[in-house]
């Protein structure tokens, strides 16, 4: 189905992976309309309930592939910007999935790549790991991916990176708020399953409920209009018969019927 995507499924766990080894993974047309596509299929996909991205080969993910830099490079400011447009949705698609997604983070994870791993609810890096907004080398900007990695990292510390493009490692990038986890290579994967065990736990809609809270919430002060928007998230929560469910299961001490179904 796709060319440029491996997607493996088990259980209730899509793990996305990126499959352009040669070039670290690097974006081009086709890889940014196939993760968009992908990301949406997942994300109406009932049977699945998190999301992984991860990069074959040696790295996550090294940004724009240089090829079609060079292409873009020659194009109309009209060509530049469909093609930024389609970056940018890609990267929003991923970022607004109702589905937990998490990075799987090894080696380059450079200008776009640093912008999918921030675009992720849940960062895991390995040792090894580096991070970067090198776009000013290119004389260009981060354009696309800025709402999600100063999100991440914060506009302070963003106004150093997205000017220096120094590489960030990844216990750096832990310190800085971008990796939820930075671990031993080989313990990569096991804090990854750990972390999808854990969001298993979790009833679905209360997930995607979660994130569309720190949506409405995040950088806000406490006014009248967000204590109530609030209580009234919580009040139609509750009457939901997953809400029902879980308060059941956990007064009998038994597993939501989410989790019976992931084993």
């Amino acid at each position: 189905m796709y060319e440029t995507l491996e997607i493996l499924r088990e259980g209730g766990v899509a793990t996305l992976w990126m499959n352009r080894p040669e070039v670290h993974n690097a974006f081009n047309e086709q890889l940014i309309a196939e993760l968009t596509q992908a990301c949406k299929a997942l994300d109406a996909d009932d049977h699945v309930r998190v999301v992984v991205l991860a990069g074959r080969g040696k790295s996550f993910s090294a940004g724009a592939d240089l090829h079609w830099m060079k292409r873009a490079a020659g194009a109309s400011v009209e060509e530049n910007l469909e093609d930024a447009r389609k970056l940018a949705a890609m990267l929003r698609t991923l970022a607004e999935m109702r589905k937990p997604t998490i990075a799987r983070v090894h080696g380059a994870a450079l200008g776009g790549g640093m912008g999918l791993a921030s675009a992720c609810d849940i960062c895991i890096a390995g040792e090894g790991a580096v991070f970067a907004t090198s776009e000013v080398k290119f004389g260009i900007i981060p354009s696309a991916i800025s709402p999600y990695v100063i999100r991440a990292i914060g506009a302070r510390q963003a106004h150093r990176y997205f000017q220096t493009a120094e590489r960030i490692p990844a216990r750096r990038a832990f310190d800085l708020g971008l990796a939820h986890e930075a671990v031993a290579a080989d313990a990569l994967d096991g804090t990854v399953a750990e972390v999808v065990a854990a969001l298993l736990q979790g009833g679905p809609r209360a997930q995607a409920a979660a994130k569309d809270l720190i949506r409405a919430v995040a950088d806000r002060p406490v006014s009248d209009g967000v204590v109530e928007d609030t209580a009234r998230r919580i009040a139609t929560l509750r009457a939901t018969p997953e809400a029902k469910e879980g308060l059941a299961a956990f007064l009998e001490k038994r597993p939501a019927a989410w989790v019976s179904t992931q084993s």
